[in-house]
């Protein structure tokens, strides 16, 4: 049986970008976030991939995330970076050894009212301007105390997330870093500031304990302008389908759902078997570029649930059967996820389980992982 639609993971494209971002941060160690079941890679076999390349920790959203992990055997170290939500959640975290980022006061007193045989790890997250989750900055000499009254904590340190670190003229950053530093001044504790974004476009917050890169283990770009393989990286994953028709029309033919697209002269296009319901975004426009047997094509019309159409002018040699390439090496992520108005994250977060998953590793021979 044929795969409409397939996504490649190369794990030796993980360990590479691993090393890259070693290279960037020599003296931090490396939190890798592998949440949202590893930006729609597939959470396991990354992460068995990152710990077998003897990454420092990992990083996940929730509880589930990380129970999920646990139960395929990971044992590196994992940091539920919203905390925990209830009793029930604070003691799963503990016997499963999770690292805890505490964002507010109410997870305090919900630690402090567990046993004090309780084995935890905790992480403090400082608010320094992203405005979403973590402690002001003025909370510091509260927090300090916290940790003098619960001696059995295990402290990890402390973090910030940055706001607009993919802004290289935006001065927010700089200001963020120095705001962090100084509510930390002489203050015990590993530091943690950089994600990809950081790690790439701000040297000065990935020179502390810890970095936490997602998206540039993925081998995308979180820089505008920019795509991984402009930094180093390579993609990981390759998403393609095949062309199931084509056929030639006259000039002014109406193409797709509302004839959104019209031939400007006599063309062939192209149907390929992937649509919105696999993860492709319907608000893709026409234009936007995809190859064809490894030939130019762009999308004309619509993006329907199932399929999309194809202005084959600059494939004229493309045939039913051909590789549809929507990202991978050869067309970046980042340059299809510009014409839909978004980011690589989405595209790769948004794949849906009609697509097949296979994973091969540095020799392309294919891994049972998933």
């Amino acid at each position: 049986m044929s795969d409409r639609v397939t996504a490649t993971v190369d794990l030796a494209a993980i360990r590479h970008n691993l090393r890259q971002v070693r290279r960037r941060a020599p003296g931090a160690r490396v939190m890798a976030a592998v949440k949202a079941d590893a930006y729609g890679h597939g959470a396991v076999p990354v992460a068995r991939t990152l710990e077998a390349a003897g990454v420092d920790a990992l990083a996940v959203a929730c509880i589930e995330e990380a129970l999920t992990l646990r139960e395929a055997h990971i044992r590196t170290p994992i940091t539920l970076l919203e905390g925990i939500l209830s009793a029930e959640e604070a003691n799963l975290a503990a016997y499963e050894r999770l690292q805890i980022v505490l964002n507010d006061f109410w997870q305090v007193q919900l630690l402090e009212s567990m046993p004090a045989s309780a084995s935890l790890q905790v992480w403090f997250k400082l608010d320094s301007g992203m405005h979403r989750l973590g402690f002001p900055l003025s909370a510091v000499p509260r927090l300090s105390a916290v940790l003098e009254r619960n001696p059995g904590w295990q402290f990890c340190g402390w973090m910030t997330h940055l706001a607009c670190a993919d802004e290289m003229d935006n001065p927010m950053t700089q200001r963020q870093i120095e705001d962090f530093d100084a509510a930390l001044l002489g203050l015990p504790g590993a530091r943690s500031i950089a994600n990809s974004a950081g790690l790439l476009g701000w040297p000065s917050a990935a020179q502390r304990d810890w970095v936490r890169p997602g998206l540039a283990l993925y081998g995308a770009s979180p820089l505008p302008g920019k795509v991984g393989l402009d930094l180093g990286l390579q993609p990981v994953l390759t998403l393609t389908s095949r062309l199931i028709a084509r056929r030639d029309y006259e000039a002014g033919a109406g193409i797709g759902y509302g004839s959104a697209y019209r031939c400007p002269e006599p063309m062939s296009i192209g149907v390929a078997a992937v649509g919105y319901a696999d993860g492709i975004h319907r608000s893709l426009s026409s234009g936007a570029p995809i190859l064809v047997g490894g030939q130019p094509a762009r999308i004309a019309g619509r993006v329907s649930m199932d399929m999309i159409t194809l202005d084959l002018r600059e494939a004229p040699a493309a045939v039913v059967g051909d590789e549809v390439l929507l990202w991978g090496a050869a067309l970046p992520a980042e340059r299809l996820a510009a014409h839909a108005g978004t980011l690589a994250y989405e595209l790769f977060c948004g794949l849906t389980n009609r697509v097949r998953f296979r994973y091969v590793d540095s020799a392309g021979s294919r891994l049972d992982l998933r």
